[in-house]
């Protein structure tokens, strides 16, 4: 189940995941298990103020700094493109990550505020869709399979 919300500047977007909030934490603190639902590759330092750089789709890259790391419940980290031109560049906007215990699950809720434009917070609430369904498989044990976003080399 997902629910999305925008407003001018901001996408959240939920997510029940029936694995629990430490399981689901790892995801995003961890090089390979942040690999198996987003990216291609990347470097990660998972402190407070590491920075992190990710090669999410092939030709895409991510990049910001981890701003508070509260385990199992919080991830907030800085975000934006790298690509000359971006109309989100690194560090632009926020993503705020809350892990909730539903019962034997988890209720995640991605809040992405800082974003210039409806256009661009509609990239980002259906990018943010689509990894959050690929992570929510991966913490619940099961494989997402090739990401069909990752686009090969020309």
């Amino acid at each position: 189940m997902s629910s999305e919300a925008m407003s001018q500047d901001t996408v959240t977007v939920g997510r029940r995941i029936a694995a629990r909030p430490g399981a689901v934490f790892s995801f995003f603190t961890d090089r390979e298990r942040w690999l198996s639902w987003m990216g291609v590759d990347g470097e990660f330092t998972f402190e407070s103020g590491g920075p992190y750089h990710t090669n999410v789709t092939g030709a895409d890259h991510a990049s910001g700094r981890l701003l508070e790391i509260d385990p199992p419940k919080r991830l907030v980290f800085s975000w934006g493109w790298t690509e000359e031109g971006a109309p989100v560049p690194p560090g632009s906007s926020i993503v705020e990550i809350t892990l909730d215990p539903d019962g034997e699950g988890t209720r995640l809720t991605l809040v992405h505020s800082g974003l210039p434009s409806a256009e661009a917070c509609a990239a980002h609430a259906e990018g943010w869709e689509h990894y959050l369904d690929r992570l929510a498989v991966r913490a619940e044990g099961g494989d997402p399979g090739p990401d069909d976003w990752v686009r090969k080399p020309a």
